[in-house]
């Protein structure tokens, strides 16, 4: 099974019912989560009891992509001690902010944890990375394997690395917080620009969604840009990946 389950779809916070950012891909058996916000953790414990997944990665240390983190390290403590840690990619600042949440257990003994930046092989995958412009420091992921690619921007305002990210992936998972471009400096995008960030992509999911965004204009602003699908992400959505 190659698929991709969204857990979340919010930014900040979640709005009833939802949750924020999340992302369950899997591939041949392997599961990867990408970002585990706000309210994800029950959402992911449906498709994996106990919290058993193959690896971790987060985009960058906001709360509303890594707070639940915390809940899996809880699981897993609780309900599997014995297992081997679950290895765990992410900016250092986000090791600061679970320990902030609970120091103990330290989550670097439940979590094999690894910075994100670079390139590596994760399991089937190849994993690479780009430095995207946030308000901290944040990692647009590229995870490839035989017949498929997903890019993933985490929280990004427009640059020029997104369409090498986006380039030639099967499916682009962007940012799309707002309708209208925000104030300067740009940490966040519009739909219209993830969208165009997008174009090397074949299909695109747009996300982080600003609670009470009308979800069906935002992808009617990114289909004046980009041509292939675009998909609003709703809790519970799966795509199959082929």
């Amino acid at each position: 099974m190659r698929s991709l389950t969204v857990l979340g779809s919010c930014g900040a916070w979640p709005e009833a019912g939802r949750a924020c950012a999340g992302f369950l891909l899997e591939y041949d058996g392997f599961k990867v989560v990408l970002d585990l916000g706000y309210a994800t953790l029950p959402r992911l414990l449906e498709h994996c009891p106990d919290g058993e997944v193959d690896a971790v990665v987060v985009t960058h240390q906001h709360p509303d992509h890594c707070v639940d983190v915390s809940a899996l390290a809880r699981v897993r403590h609780y309900q599997a001690p014995d297992s081997a840690p679950i290895p765990l990619y992410c900016p250092p600042g986000v090791l600061d902010v679970l320990r902030a949440l609970e120091p103990r257990p330290d989550p670097a003994t439940v979590f094999a944890v690894h910075d994100l930046a670079g390139a590596r092989e994760i399991g089937p995958f190849r994993l690479e990375t780009a430095a995207l412009p946030h308000y901290v420091t944040n990692l647009g992921v590229r995870l490839s394997a035989p017949g498929l690619t997903v890019s993933y921007t985490g929280d990004s305002g427009p640059a020029p690395e997104l369409a090498a990210l986006a380039e030639g992936a099967d499916l682009h998972i962007s940012d799309a917080t707002h309708q209208l471009p925000p104030p300067e400096p740009r940490f966040l995008m519009t739909a219209r620009e993830a969208a165009a960030g997008a174009k090397g992509a074949t299909r695109l999911l747009l996300t982080h969604f600003w609670p009470g965004t009308d979800r069906a204009l935002s992808v009617s602003q990114a289909q004046e840009v980009f041509f292939g699908d675009v998909i609003a992400a709703e809790e519970g959505l799966v795509l199959d990946l082929g």
